[in-house]
């Protein structure tokens, strides 16, 4: 009787993360839950597993996810605002007055889903973020489904989301509670 598991993903080109260095063709990945059970060539998976769902690439490679690791994804929404500056001329006179006019919960929502959105396109599994609202994006995070490293900012002035030092760390620190056990999200300091 053939093994069961949900996914069978096939691909004519495989680059798995063990054995390193390795191109396979015509292999399938076989996914029960969140785990992947088994790589193996297509021919095998289909006669010795049963699935429920089949996602053939066809003449597609298949990779591993891609990891982004530094962001600030709701910015996303800025993406194109006061191009072409020095650093510090863009962030004092343009991000910031922005940022503390427009961020809030739907801003870091909105735009870190739009920045998943593209992340998840390009074949971006998971990223690190610092931003404001860190709960608006781990929301984001949750309902996209995939994995990221959320960094909480603490400064020593306010902003839309705490007003010293002390706020922001306690904010963080609920936020890295809520969070402890999630296999997908983890709060850090940032």
């Amino acid at each position: 009787m053939p093994q069961t598991i949900d996914t069978l993903i096939s691909s004519r080109w495989m680059i798995p993360v063990i054995p390193e260095n390795t191109v396979l063709e015509h292999h399938s990945i076989a996914i029960k839950g969140d785990i992947i059970e088994a790589i193996l060539p297509t021919q095998d998976a289909l006669s010795q597993l049963s699935w429920s769902n089949h996602i053939d690439l066809g003449e597609q490679l298949l990779i591993p996810g891609l990891v982004n690791c530094h962001g600030h994804a709701a910015m996303s929404l800025l993406r194109g605002y006061a191009d072409d500056l020095a650093l510090m001329d863009w962030l004092e006179n343009h991000i910031w007055p922005a940022e503390a006019k427009w961020v809030g919960e739907a801003f870091v929502y909105d735009g870190t889903s739009l920045a998943i959105a593209e992340m998840l396109r390009s074949g971006t599994t998971t990223f690190s973020d610092m931003y404001f609202f860190p709960e608006a994006a781990a929301k984001a995070v949750q309902h996209a489904g995939l994995r990221a490293q959320l960094s909480f900012p603490i400064f020593e002035f306010p902003s839309n989301w705490g007003e010293n030092a002390e706020d922001y760390i306690n904010k963080g620190m609920r936020l890295m509670d809520q969070y402890s056990s999630s296999n997908k999200i983890h709060v850090i300091f940032g």
